[in-house]
This record gives structure tokens, C-alpha cells and sequence, in this order.
């Protein structure tokens, strides 16, 4: 081994002088890609293979009864495989954790998630899990990425961009949807996007669905839309706002189902409990199994009964409200069931049942109005805004909700009504939670234990001298509004330090509370010294406390931005969480070291 490492550097200092650092780039882009569509194929057959052989080899009246075993064993298995063979190192699911590698930890991303993530995630989904593939995939291939930087020693925002790549990569294998792929890319796993990033992310997702097609050439859905009429384009409108509001249920209940979950700290004890949860749902709807896609191109098919065949209600096929209650009560239970089969211990993702989640809406929607005789609308045509409306709200993705939707159907003259659904869905997600499914972990996290968590040495070297920020206007305590009043108008500081006369900070008066007194004409305050306006002060700091008890101050107290003071009490500036934040980004773009 020490032969071939020795090898590998001399390439590795031959390429840096003879090849171009852009071109590098692309070249490994378009390597990334290729083992991102290999080992989303990979993770697609072997999650097929073990389902297939569980479930269509064996028939009968009661099979129902082997979807309450299969999930149960699936998730005893994985955590097996996790105790044994990955024991030492830690193993995260989903896309969140790649999302704080990239913002965090120098997007280094250990190199058993190559292979841990394939394995796991077949036993898991294979086996009955309802979660989806594809954000394994992703955590694959931006394992690919991350580690090909690693390797060849490339700068952290190098780094990002190849594992991106791979995420990109993994998107577009596992989907067959490479405008998808490198979209989601952008939205999701970019912090800082840059046009230049654009090239390698459309090789990597390009390359990386000719190698899945090649491998895997079985596409998630057969359907080509015919055109719609602007006629109904209000329904659209309503639909994008009662998927939107799903969405908000479904990121909230995930939410909960994680957190009662993870207050059962014995991992065996959380299996036997989500085990049985998830057996027993998908015992009741076996729609639930799995993955999920085979039960939405029946629907798709216009063969809407298919979704009771093989569970304990198939006699009521024929009933059309049995068939809406239990699409509703399928689609609730397949929320649940993906919280239940990630937060017992089980490997998939949020991706696949979010398009799910969405077809049954869409289908709910669609099929419900038919019944009611109010109108008369196509089922399949919201069944693929349902998938592009969920994507978009659970995510605050709707560039890829809406791309990924029209490359799995062929949806592509639907493409007006799902910027509709997908502006509607995500503009009420963000309203109502802010952050995306995927990003909420951070903003429950505090900024400071964020830190703590990931290169506190980094944070160590933040001195406030550095970053601090001294062009405000301060405000003299003799000083009234009115005198001050151009200044303050021209200023485009919205906080101005309060100081007395030998330049001691005696408090701080925002932009919020000056233009109310300036503006009200029945006020008197304005002909006030600023002294008599202001409150004590009660959260600054000094020039050299450190940058960690700085955040720390900042997250108990809920201030973005805090006044600084010299050792004798006098105003020299101000420090913003921004300001850290960016400073540290900056100490993370130094080269990282070999492997």
C-alpha cells in the first residue's frame, strides 16, 4: 500500500502542474458520476431482487400477514449490519446530515457511506421499509465526491462541488432524471451556488443516468400526458394549496414521529416498537411497502382498485368511496410509516415517499371531485402535480419538484399547472415552517453547539478584531433625534450606538424605534436627548472574548448582532453571527490534506 500511495502522489503533483485545475474538475465530475449511476443501479437491483423474492414468489389469501414480519426483519437486519461491520464509525441517514457536512465539517463524509448507505438501505426497503431509495443514493454518491476531493487534496469549495456531484448523481441514477438531478444539486445541497458550478453537476448527473440506464433500464413510471385547458386552471390553484398545507402535516409529523422515537435510547427496544407500528401498517396497507412507485403507475393506468389488491378490503374494490377513504387513510398511514421505519433504526429516505405522498394526493384530489359529479377533472394529470407539489413544499425544492416530475411521466405539456402547484406548496411550507424537512435540525440546533460539534479549533482562531464591523454612526447621549435626523436617515445601519462624551457605550437605539418617534406627529420624544430614550444595555461584549462565548452569548440572548467594547467600556464596533459564520467558511476553503 505505501508503494501505491507513493504513486498516486507523484500523479497527483503530474496532474496539478500539466492539467488545468477547471478541466481537473470536470474530469472528476464526470468520474463522480459515473460510480454515482453504478452504485444507485446497484442499490435499485439489489433493493428489487430482495423484493421480488420475498413477495412475488410466495401467494395466497393471508399474505398480508407476511407484510407485518418482512419490515420487522428488514430493520432487525440493518441494525445488525450497522453493530457488526460499521460499529466504529458513524452512520447518519438521509440528506440533513450531508447538508451539515457541507456547512460544517468541510464536506468530509466518511468513505463507508459508499457502501453502508446500498446495503443498508436494500435490507431496509427491500424488506418492507417505506422509505424511499434515493436519498441513499445521494448520501453514495456524495460520498464519492467527497472522498475523490479528499484524495487528490482538493480545496474545501472543490470539495463541495464533487460531492455535490455525486448527490446530483445520485438523484439522477436513482430517478432516471438528470435535469432533476443536477437542480436538486443546486437547491438543496449547494449553500452558495456559482454559474460556474453548473458544467461538472451536468456531467456528473448526465453520465451518471446513461450508466444507470445501461445497469438498470427499468423506468419508475411509463405515461406521456396529453395536453390540459387553461379552463381549469383555478382547480390547479386550489390543488397547489391543499398539497401545500399536506406537506406542512407530513414535515411536522415526521417531526414528532422522530422525536418520540428517539427518546428510546435502547436501539433494540426501538425496533420492537417501530417494527410493529410499521408491520402493522403495512399489514393494513400494503401500498405501503417498500418503495411504493408500483402502486402509482395503476394509478397512472387509470386502474384505481389496484390499490386495495392484496389487503384485507380487496372485496370493496368496487366502491368507489371505500376506495377514496382508504387512499386517504393509505396516504396519512405512508407518513407515518416512513417517520416510524428511519426513526427505529432503518435506512431509506424522505424523497421517494414525499413523490408518493404526493400521487396519492393528487389522485385523492382528482378522483373525489369525479365522484361528487362537480367536475370532471384528470385523474393522472394530478396525480403528477401531486408529486411535483410535495417534492416542492416537504423539500423547498420546486425547481426539482417540478423537473423531476415531468422527466418520471413524461408530464411535459403539465409544466404551467405544476409551477402553479409548486409555487402554491412551497410559498405555504415556508411560511408556515421556514425551514425545509432537511434543514429544521439546524435551526432547532443553536449556531454555537453547531460549532462545537465540528472543528472548534477553526472557531479558536476567529479573533473579533478581524471581523469586526465599525461603520455605524453612534449617537451622542446629549444628542436628540431631530438634531440627528439626516444622519440617521442617510445611514443604511439599522442599530446606532449610544455613547456618553468620553466614548463609553451606554446603549443601543434601532432604526424600528427612531422612525416611529420621527414619524408620529403627535410625539414629543423627538425633541428628547437620545439619553432619556434608551434602555440600560444589557448584552454587548468585549474585543477579546473569544468568538465561542460570543455565539454562545448570542444564542441565549437571541441577538443576531452585539455592540463591542474595549477593556475601558468604549464603543469600537459591532460583531454579527454573519460575520463568524462567513470568516469560518473562509477557514474551511484552505486545501485539505491527503487522505
Amino acid at each position: 500500500m505505501t508503494g501505491f500511495f507513493r504513486a498516486f502522489q507523484t500523479f497527483n503533483v503530474w496532474r496539478k502542474r500539466h492539467i488545468p485545475q477547471p478541466a481537473f474538475l470536470l474530469l472528476a465530475a464526470a468520474v463522480v458520476g459515473i460510480i454515482g449511476g453504478v452504485t444507485s443501479s446497484v442499490l435499485k437491483k439489489s433493493t428489487h431482487v430482495v423484493a421480488d423474492l420475498l413477495l412475488n414468489e410466495i401467494d395466497g389469501q393471508y399474505k398480508y400477514l407476511l407484510y407485518f414480519a418482512f419490515p420487522i426483519l428488514g430493520l432487525i437486519l440493518t441494525t445488525l449490519y450497522l453493530k457488526i461491520f460499521i460499529r466504529k464509525h458513524p452512520f447518519r441517514q438521509g440528506i440533513t446530515p450531508i447538508i451539515g457536512s457541507v456547512l460544517y465539517n468541510r464536506s468530509r463524509i466518511d468513505f463507508h457511506n459508499i457502501y453502508s448507505q446500498i446495503i443498508t438501505s436494500a435490507l431496509t426497503v427491500g424488506m418492507g421499509g417505506s422509505a424511499g431509495l434515493e436519498s441513499p443514493s445521494v448520501a453514495s454518491g456524495a460520498a464519492v465526491g467527497s472522498n475523490t476531493g479528499r484524495l487528490f487534496g482538493l480545496k474545501y469549495r472543490e470539495t463541495s462541488l464533487l460531492l455535490a456531484c455525486g448527490g446530483a448523481a445520485g438523484i439522477s441514477g436513482a430517478f432516471d432524471s438528470p435535469v432533476a438531478g443536477m437542480l436538486f444539486a443546486i437547491e438543496v445541497l449547494l449553500p452558495n451556488f456559482s454559474i460556474p458550478a453548473i458544467t461538472p453537476l451536468l456531467i456528473s448527473s448526465a453520465l451518471a443516468y446513461v450508466i444507470s440506464w445501461m445497469i438498470y433500464n427499468q423506468p419508475l413510471f411509463y405515461y406521456v400526458t396529453d395536453s390540459w385547458t387553461t379552463d381549469g386552471f383555478w382547480i390547479y390553484i386550489l390543488f397547489g394549496i391543499v398539497s401545500g398545507l399536506y406537506t406542512v402535516y407530513y414535515a411536522y409529523t415526521d417531526e414528532w414521529i422522530h422525536t418520540w422515537l428517539g427518546k428510546i435510547k435502547n436501539s433494540w427496544a426501538k425496533i420492537a416498537v417501530g417494527g410493529i407500528i410499521l408491520g402493522a401498517l403495512v399489514a393494513l396497507f400494503p401500498a405501503l411497502y417498500g418503495e411504493g412507485y408500483i402502486n402509482i403507475q395503476p394509478l397512472l393506468d387509470g386502474n384505481y382498485s389496484s390499490l386495495l389488491t392484496h389487503s384485507m378490503f380487496n372485496e370493496y374494490e368496487n366502491y368507489p368511496w371505500v376506495l377514496i377513504g382508504f387512499a386517504m387513510l393509505t396516504l396519512i398511514a405512508k407518513t407515518i410509516a416512513c417517520s416510524v421505519t428511519m426513526g427505529s433504526g432503518g435506512n431509506g429516505g424522505m424523497f421517494g415517499p414525499s413523490v408518493i405522498i404526493g400521487g396519492l394526493v393528487g389522485f385523492v384530489f382528482a378522483f373525489t371531485f369525479n365522484q361528487s359529479g362537480l367536475l370532471h377533472l384528470n385523474v393522472s394529470h394530478f396525480i403528477i402535480a401531486g408529486m411535483a407539489a410535495s417534492v416542492s413544499g416537504v423539500m423547498h425544492a420546486p425547481l426539482t419538484g417540478i423537473f423531476l416530475s415531468v422527466e418520471i411521466t413524461g408530464g411535459y405539456t403539465l409544466m404551467v399547472p405544476l409551477m402553479v402547484v409548486s409555487a402554491i406548496s412551497y410559498f405555504i411550507n415556508k411560511v408556515i415552517r421556514k425551514y425545509s424537512i432537511y434543514t429544521k435540525s439546524f435551526s432547532q440546533q443553536s449556531f454555537s453547539e453547531q460549532f462545537d460539534n465540528h472543528d472548534t479549533d477553526l472557531l479558536s482562531q476567529i479573533k473579533l478584531h478581524d471581523i469586526l464591523q465599525r461603520n455605524f454612526i453612534p449617537l451622542s447621549v446629549d444628542d436628540t433625534l431631530l438634531n440627528r435626523r439626516e444622519d440617521i436617515i442617510h445611514s443604511d445601519r439599522t442599530i446606532f450606538p449610544v455613547v456618553d462624551h468620553t466614548g463609553k457605550l451606554i446603549s443601543t437605539i434601532n432604526i424600528d424605534e427612531i422612525l416611529e418617534i420621527l414619524t408620529d406627529p403627535e410625539s414629543h420624544s423627538s425633541g428628547l436627548s437620545v439619553a432619556e430614550l434608551v434602555q440600560p444595555l444589557t448584552h454587548f461584549t468585549t474585543i477579546d472574548t473569544p468568538a465561542k462565548e460570543v455565539l454562545h452569548h448570542m444564542d441565549k440572548s437571541g441577538k443576531q448582532i452585539l455592540p463591542v467594547i474595549n477593556s475601558e467600556g468604549k464603543y469600537i464596533g459591532f460583531i454579527s453571527k454573519d460575520a463568524v459564520f462567513k470568516k469560518y467558511r473562509l477557514l474551511l476553503s484552505k486545501p485539505s490534506n491527503l487522505m
